[in-house]
């Protein structure tokens, strides 16, 4: 369809149309009386996958299938094509934009449409008739959603945004990785992939290190609504949301610099059917191995350090199936003085002589090896005079490598654009398992490519820099499925955006505070496993005891080494203050507690394969949020500090200091039993119940478990 353009005239700077506009309309439609000519016909019809669009004459279009009402727009808004001047600010791994001169052409005037079984074609224009958009509707039977493809011609616009009703009973769960709550009705924020933050104090704005509410590693153009359906914003660009917090009865769901705007509905009727549809689009990662569910203890400084670990470890009779080993390339402080790595894929003969021996003797012993990866190439090191002389770098204006401020102080971004690029990275990822004998790492960052830098295919780095992650973990894929296709191993990423999900494996929150924060510490690392769960990602970890900050406490060690039990990658981390932070040697007490929740962890491997085995058809967390399983539950839809194993146990950890009780939410419908004495409760109630240090809220649904209580 040729759609004219949208020129400068057509925008204005209030996005509604004024009140003296609408007066001027009604009055004409008065002194026309009864010769004004009618309007064209709403559009009402089935698609053959059975969903209804209903098109009205006030320009609303909502999708309906069996009586429910899937995605609908605003009534009396239409869709908006914006101008502005989009001021960008970054330069630690995150960004803060801000807009300038803003003004908006709202195509709220229906000109009408057709529907045949195929398709819906439905035409909008402006206010002064200088110009129209056209939305398409299509089924897309294979993902069991629809389509919907708004199309504008603009020179101008710099971004198209649609107002999506704010039913009073509608919700806004998953968006990647958030960390403060499951349904994000009322806030309004940027999805672009950036560092978390250090801290994230909300009164501090979102700039240097400080983290902004929404800033994240792994986001995604997506949402989740509790009565049955979700969107998916097909798009790799930034992309923006007001979800009823503007205003309340409308959700915006704005690309930047991207039209035309594309949207996938997926039909439901449940909250799990959605997450399986959308993994039907996306992907769905990799089932780890059955080791994968063991322990994981994360020791460093070097070969007699690591193997004194395992040798106390055993000797404390602690389980342990795996070690990960971060320093393996080498020891580097950070800026701040704490613990870091070299940024290599090489490793250091002075720290780890003989690493593959090392390894293997560690596998003779039972136990499995993990080590650490990540992008940055290290103008000091021995791959990036390599890399640059082969052009084999991301490049600035100059025509030169593009070498950028990073956490071990500069550091440039492999173009993984180019073939040859990513050939020379896997070269290395593939020695770490051939050669070295590695059975997996931590696939770090992926936040940091520079938004002016050129790639050697022409891509947009604006938009490259949201897809990088994808890229930067589809190499450790490709590597595995190579030389492990059995999939032994075990690969624990970072960051992530839509689409990652096909190249992916474990997740982990990221780098919290070493602390009781609820900005980003402790209590944040549900919220996030959860809303990764929601949008496609079943396999989640965290840094037990966390990264940041610190040193930590005993009492914050243990709560999160309660949590970390009840997580499917139970896994430490010795921080970045790892000499002056807490863990589990420090005291007699601190042991027998580790020791204690590790067998608990173990016992249930059993429940996590089960849950990874459905997983892998259906791409079902295995953490969920109760929305999940209780979607009509209000006060299920709003607990975001407790989950579900499947849907058997009910673990509500302890993440405020100084508590020996808390409140605890049991679903209804079912009679649940407190794991740790076996006292049954009735669901649809809060109660409030002791748990002190080691016995943690946890409770079963429809029977006790005896065998985890006898554990000690």
């Amino acid at each position: 369809m040729n759609v004219p353009r949208v020129s400068t005239a057509h925008f204005v700077a209030n996005p509604r149309r004024t009140r003296g506009a609408r007066l001027i309309a009604m009055l004409a439609l008065a002194a026309c009386g009864a010769c004004s000519e009618p309007g064209p016909p709403p559009v009402d019809g089935l698609l053959q996958n059975g969903t209804r669009v209903i098109a009205r004459a006030d320009g609303g279009v909502q999708l309906m299938r069996d009586d429910r009402r899937l995605l609908a727009t605003a009534p009396d808004r239409g869709l908006e094509a914006r101008q502005f001047d989009d001021l960008v600010n970054g330069l630690v791994g995150m960004w803060t934009f801000e807009r300038e001169d803003e003004s908006a052409a709202a195509f709220d005037v229906y000109q009408g449409g057709s529907i045949d079984a195929q398709s819906a074609r439905i035409t909008y224009g402006t206010a002064d008739g200088g110009a129209t958009a056209e939305l398409v509707i299509e089924p897309a039977p294979e993902l069991e959603a629809t389509r919907l493809r708004w199309t504008i011609q603009s020179d101008t616009a710099t971004s198209v945004a649609l107002p999506v009703a704010c039913d009073t009973d509608g919700s806004f769960y998953g968006f990647g990785e958030q960390y403060h709550a499951g349904d994000q009705r009322g806030e309004a924020f940027t999805l672009f992939v950036s560092e978390q933050g250090i801290g994230r104090d909300p009164e501090l704005p979102p700039t240097g290190l400080n983290g902004g509410r929404h800033t994240t590693y792994f986001p995604m153009p997506y949402y989740l609504d509790a009565r049955g359906f979700g969107v998916l914003i097909e798009t790799s660009r930034r992309s923006r949301v007001d979800l009823c917090r503007g205003d309340e009865k409308i959700a915006w769901l704005e690309v930047i610099d991207g039209a035309p705007l594309e949207l996938l509905v997926f039909h439901g009727p449940t909250p799990l059917d959605v997450i399986r549809q959308l993994s039907l689009r996306l992907g769905r990662p990799s089932a780890p191995p059955s080791w994968a569910y063991d322990l994981w203890v994360g020791s460093q400084g070097g070969r007699d350090a690591v193997l004194a670990e395992v040798d106390a470890l055993e000797a404390a009779e602690v389980p342990v199936g795996a070690f990960w080993v971060q320093d393996w390339t080498g020891h580097r402080s950070n800026l701040d003085g704490g613990s870091g790595v070299q940024y290599r894929w090489t490793h250091d003969e002075e720290l780890y002589p003989d690493l593959a021996g090392m390894i293997d003797d560690l596998a003779k012993r039972g136990y499995r090896f993990l080590s650490y990866a990540n992008p940055f190439i290290d103008p000091k090191l021995g791959h990036f005079a390599e890399m640059d002389e082969a052009g084999l770098l991301i490049g600035n204006d100059k025509g030169e490598s593009y070498v950028h401020l990073a956490p071990n102080g500069s550091a440039s971004h492999p173009d993984l654009s180019s073939k040859a690029s990513r050939e020379y990275i896997k070269k290395y990822l593939r020695a770490m398992v051939t050669d070295y004998g590695m059975d997996g790492w931590m696939s770090d960052f992926g936040e940091w490519v520079p938004l002016d830098a050129v790639l050697s295919d022409g891509s947009d780095a604006t938009v490259y820099h949201n897809r990088f992650p994808i890229e930067w973990h589809r190499l450790w894929r490709e590597v595995m499925d190579e030389v492990r296709p059995d999939g032994d191993f075990a690969v624990f990423a970072r960051s992530g955006f839509s689409g990652i999900h096909a190249h992916s494996q474990i997740h982990w929150v990221g780098d919290q505070e070493a602390d009781w924060s609820p900005h980003d510490g402790l209590p944040t690392v549900i919220p996030a496993m959860l809303s990764l769960g929601m949008s496609g990602i079943p396999y989640v970890t965290h840094d037990i005891g966390g990264f940041s900050g610190g040193p930590s406490s005993k009492e914050l060690f243990m709560r999160w080494v309660e949590l970390g039990a009840f997580t499917p990658i139970m896994r430490t981390h010795e921080g970045n203050a790892k000499d002056e932070n807490w863990s589990w040697e420090k005291d007699a007490e601190t042991t027998a507690h580790f020791r204690r929740f590790a067998k608990i962890h173990d016992a249930l491997g059993p429940v996590f394969e089960a849950l990874s085995d459905e997983a892998q058809q259906s791409s079902a967390p295995l953490l969920r949020h109760l929305m999940l399983m209780y979607p009509n539950d209000p006060e299920s839809r709003g607990t975001d500090d407790q989950f579900l194993i499947g849907d058997s146990l009910l673990v509500a950890p302890v993440v405020t200091k100084g508590t020996s009780e808390r409140s605890v939410y049991l679903p209804p419908g079912d009679t649940w039993f407190h794991v740790w004495t076996g006292s049954n409760h009735e669901g649809g109630q809060r109660i409030t119940i002791d748990a002190p240090i080691g016995s943690p809220p946890i409770f079963s649904r429809g029977g006790d478990r005896p065998e985890l209580r006898a554990i000690d």
